[in-house]
């Protein structure tokens, strides 16, 4: 199981091939074994097969069903949290070399989407960020000369293209993309798999062994696969009990989609300035109709659990902007990890030799993941990588604002490990609706308990597998959410989602 089998299904999960990965059968060995096939995994394996490495990619569900299928794909080289913010954290020069990598790494799908042949829908869109409020305005002044200083191209526009709003000046980021993510992994499957490689869902990563000659994985069913070198993309890292996780923060956002007819909705990237801001993108469909999908309302995960609020601001946003809207046919819910400045962990492991890791993908998930491929290739090969000193997973907080998003992210860390104190959420599961779960409080224990359409009550331990949080109840995914470090649990107490990587143990 992974967050494909989350209750939400996503218009890309809907429209694109399944890809064949069957378990791993039997102990195995190749040049590099890569844990995640989303889009930092499979990219990341891609570029491997093609430099002649052997290459595994396993999954703990299906194969290209996990974060990278509920995303809305963007493919941004614009910086959710603005150039002028990273400046501030990170100073010019690496400011202008992140740029860099997210260039890279439009060109690289681009690229890939031609020579493989992969029908992904890739197009070259505007990409527009607007103000939300009045008093926004000088916010779109400082990161226009800061997007100027670093050599970045982009302009003012009188409107952003939003049918139903007059914006007022907008800023214009040429050359951004947008694609279908779920078929393109498909595609990639398809040429990792011409290329030697092999794929392997519903085989769950549990523990490593670092050695001389490399890496073993042992899996949850018994295989053992030995590698010269392992690369961790899970979207949250499950090699990692606490350096990582301590400078990131697990964030919960939500998606909405429905048809507007051809030509009344530019085909663009959008954004406002919101703190939980949203963001727009068109998908074709046919001659007739494109699929709108707007994204936002973001909190961090697990803190809350008013899903249908949140839907119903979403879809009225959308409405007073898009008049021609029609009715919501998608709604779901995805899971991104804010890094502490800004930028994603990917490259050599800290403290290992042969292990990699991605994630920190922020709002940036597609371009940051393969800019992440872009950095852990050259490692593995031997060669320079442009990236590594970057995105160094064992990179500490560089500036005060870094040190105070550390402050920030741990502290929902703490206020979680008080809830130890408090009551239940309700008395008993006797008094839980069917289709809903509660934690509830047992003497001295929490218990996550839930109740099934028919009746049943599934009683497990509401203490996370990973480092002792207690999950919280999602009531629109179904499933258990750790509010400190991302981990995701099926109302049984299987692991869905990282890091954490056994079940909630038993409440008896």
């Amino acid at each position: 199981m992974n967050v494909g089998d989350e209750r939400s299904i996503s218009y890309w999960m809907e429209t694109a091939p399944a890809i064949d990965a069957p378990p791993l059968p039997s102990n195995a060995s190749c040049d590099v074994i890569v844990i995640g096939s989303g889009i930092a995994g499979l990219s990341t394996a891609y570029e491997l097969s093609r430099f002649g490495r052997s290459v595994i990619v396993i999954d703990r569900g299906a194969v290209g069903r996990g974060m990278t299928a509920r995303t809305t794909a963007h493919l941004s080289t614009e910086l959710d949290d603005f150039y002028s913010e990273l400046i501030r954290v990170r100073g010019e020069d690496e400011a202008r070399l992140f740029h860099d990598s997210q260039v890279a790494a439009v060109n690289r799908v681009e690229t890939i989407c031609r020579d493989e042949g992969i029908d992904a829908d890739f197009a070259r869109v505007d990409g527009f960020l607007f103000p939300a409020e009045e008093k926004h305005r000088a916010d779109l002044e400082e990161e226009y000369r800061a997007c100027r200083s670093l050599g970045i191209d982009v302009e003012w526009d009188d409107c952003a293209p939003i049918p139903g709003l007059d914006t007022g000046r907008a800023l214009r980021f040429p050359d951004q993309g947008r694609f279908h993510p779920t078929r393109y992994l498909a595609g990639l499957a398809r040429a990792i798999e011409a290329s030697g490689g092999r794929l392997h869902g519903d085989t769950a990563y549990i523990s490593h062994r670092e050695t001389g000659e490399g890496v073993e994985i042992m899996t949850e069913s018994g295989p053992v696969i030995r590698a010269g070198a392992a690369v961790f993309a899970t979207n949250s890292p499950v090699n990692d009990r606490v350096a990582i996780h301590s400078k990131q923060v697990p964030s919960r956002t939500y998606a909405i989609a429905g048809r507007v007819a051809k030509g009344s909705v530019p085909d663009a990237l959008v954004w406002d300035t919101h703190e939980a801001y949203h963001y727009v993108r068109l998908q074709p469909l046919d001659d007739t109709e494109d699929l709108l999908i707007v994204g936002g309302e973001d909190h961090r995960s697990g803190e809350l659990n008013d899903m249908g609020e949140r839907f119903g601001r979403l879809e009225q946003w959308t409405r007073e902007r898009y008049p021609d809207f029609g009715s919501t046919q998608y709604r779901w819910s995805g899971q991104v990890m804010e890094p502490i400045d800004f930028m994603p962990f990917s490259g050599r492991n800290h403290g290992s030799s042969n292990i990699y890791v991605h994630t920190g993908d922020s709002g940036m998930g597609i371009t940051n993941g393969v800019a992440g491929s872009l950095t852990i290739l050259p490692l593995i090969i031997g060669e320079d990588s442009r990236y590594a000193p970057l995105f160094d997973p064992g990179r500490k907080a560089a500036s005060i604002p870094a040190a105070t998003e550390f402050v920030k992210g741990q502290a929902g860390a703490v206020r979680n490990f008080s809830e130890y104190l408090r009551p239940g959420d309700v008395k008993s599961a006797d008094d839980l609706a069917p289709g809903e779960g509660a934690v509830v409080r047992e003497g001295m224990r929490k218990i996550a308990a839930c109740k099934s359409e028919d009746g049943t009550i599934v009683r497990r331990s509401a203490v996370c597998t990973h480092l002792g949080c207690l999950v919280h109840w999602n009531s629109f995914e179904k499933c258990w959410d750790c509010p400190c470090h991302g981990s995701q649990f099926a109302p049984d107490g299987e692991v869905l989602n990282g890091p954490a990587v056994t079940a909630l143990g038993s409440a008896d």
